[in-house]
């Protein structure tokens, strides 16, 4: 049987590998999940680290490496295979102290593992491979893509907002908003597709005027990758952001096909996290209805202490009841109590303060009234589809302009400070009241509530991110049989 006739059988395949931070690989995920049911064969890759993290994290007695995280997903009838590549560093690196080495080792080391992966994969597989589908950070998805004859589909899990804002840094330094001595303050109004954002509203590696980092070398690098790729797909939905991704699909083929969540959103068949998760349940079943904050600073992203402890004395000041998630490292490896003095004594009868849980449980809790974020994107686009506003406190990177996109353009939330900078322990208490107050709460909730029916709609059979998905497909299997 020809390689042709072959891929037409049994249909196209594609290897996804998965940035290495929770954020990326959850969406990740369930990218895997959709394209395998609509006929594609995936071979899904982790880092090993990553490997290391999920598989501890759901199974303690040591045997990580005998999990296959996908098991559970093959079961219902996906051709869905899992493999694990380095990303060049020792798995028991500590990767949040470690920040600079571990971006570093992404652009310099991982290449070359990643090189010899996908040979081994194209070499053994069938069906053939015939296409790569690299997170759009990944700085050498196109060049190994051709390398192999295939197709290469950049995957975006952010807003098409910050795609767009990365994808013109070279308009942004031409008129002095970036990358420059000094950087201008007025509105920026020549992005297309985008009428104004002010310079404070970009990424926070937007913001700077020094570019030497390796994050910005490994953002200069990833986008010029990403311009490459045949196909991106965009964790976002066409009708929240509609003039920035018609904009974009003036350059390539661009498609909006989220939100990306599980079938069964609070019950996902693969394991992402990578933490053991408490579980709130039984707690949260002692609060009345609507009276419980929910607190989180994600994954990755880190707060000063001096912050930490004024969002904390806010808190208490509040009287409000709060779950707060504190990963171990949320300030740093090294400070694994970072919690002023007696707070956990004296806010015990209404605060519970985790490591780690799972976020989309917690959400759907009728408890849950409000969400204290640092605004990662997965967190935004769970708690629109719980309806569950939101205070922003914004920390790192696209978070930034994603609370542009929730507190101005969709009024689905509020800022947790007034400049967004400086925190007050009064300001803090007067926020969270405020948001999870009768009236402004109320207007939160409807806001959020015709956000939803978006994202629902979106997903329909014949949905904006359905049809779109499907039109990826269309347009991929001709070019995937050349």
């Amino acid at each position: 049987m020809s390689s042709m006739a072959e891929t037409e059988k049994k249909g196209p395949h594609a290897i996804l590998i998965a940035y290495p931070l929770q954020g990326h690989l959850i969406p990740s995920v369930h990218l895997a999940i959709n394209l395998a049911s609509r006929g594609f064969a995936v071979t899904f890759v982790n880092t090993h680290s990553i490997h290391h993290q999920t598989t501890k994290a759901i199974n303690c007695n040591g045997n990580e490496d005998a999990q296959d995280i996908f098991a559970a997903a093959r079961e219902s009838g996906l051709d869905i295979r899992y493999d694990t590549v380095s990303d060049g560093l020792p798995v028991e690196l500590d990767r949040s102290l470690m920040h600079d080495e571990f971006m570093s080792a992404l652009v310099h080391l991982m290449p070359a593992h990643v090189e010899e992966l996908v040979a081994k994969i194209v070499r053994d597989s069938s069906p053939r491979v015939t296409c790569l589908v690299v997170d759009t950070f990944f700085v050498w998805g196109s060049p190994v893509a051709k390398k192999f004859g295939l197709l290469c589909v950049s995957f975006w899990t952010e807003p098409a907002l910050v795609y767009t804002l990365y994808y013109h840094m070279d308009l942004l330094q031409k008129n002095g908003h970036f990358a420059c001595k000094d950087i201008r303050k007025d509105p920026i109004d020549y992005i297309p597709g985008l009428k104004t954002i002010d310079p404070k509203d970009l990424t926070s590696y937007l913001q700077d005027s020094d570019t030497s980092s390796v994050v910005h070398k490994l953002i200069f690098a990833a986008f010029n990758n990403a311009k490459a790729s045949d196909f991106v797909l965009c964790n976002t939905v066409q009708e929240l952001e509609p003039q920035v991704i018609e904009a974009l699909q003036s350059y390539k083929p661009f498609y909006a096909i989220g939100p990306i969540f599980p079938l069964r959103f609070t019950n996902a068949t693969v394991a992402t996290s990578l933490w053991s998760e408490s579980d709130c349940t039984h707690w949260l079943n002692s609060k009345p209805h609507g009276s419980v904050l929910y607190a989180s600073f994600g994954s990755y992203a880190h707060i000063t202490k001096s912050d930490l402890w004024k969002i904390a004395n806010g808190l208490l000041l509040s009287g409000v009841s709060f779950v707060w998630v504190l990963r171990p490292d949320v300030v740093s490896s090294n400070d694994l109590d970072p919690l002023p003095v007696g707070f956990k004594a004296e806010v015990r009868d209404r605060g519970m303060i985790i490591p780690w849980c799972s976020q989309r449980q917690v959400l759907t809790h009728p408890a849950i009234r409000g969400f204290l974020t640092h605004c990662g994107w997965n967190s935004i686009l769970e708690a629109i589809w719980c309806e569950v506003p939101l205070l922003c406190f914004p920390l790192l990177t696209d978070q930034f302009t994603n609370r542009k996109l929730v507190v101005d353009y969709w009024k689905v939330g509020i800022d947790l400070t007034r400049d967004r900078t400086v925190i007050t322990e009064e300001e803090v208490a007067k926020n969270v009241n405020r948001l999870m107050g009768n009236e402004l709460g109320s207007e939160l909730k409807d806001a959020v509530r015709g956000m939803k029916k978006k994202l629902e709609d979106a997903l329909s059979p014949n949905g904006s991110s359905q049809e779109n998905l499907d039109a990826f497909v269309n347009e991929f299997k001709p070019k995937a049989q050349t």
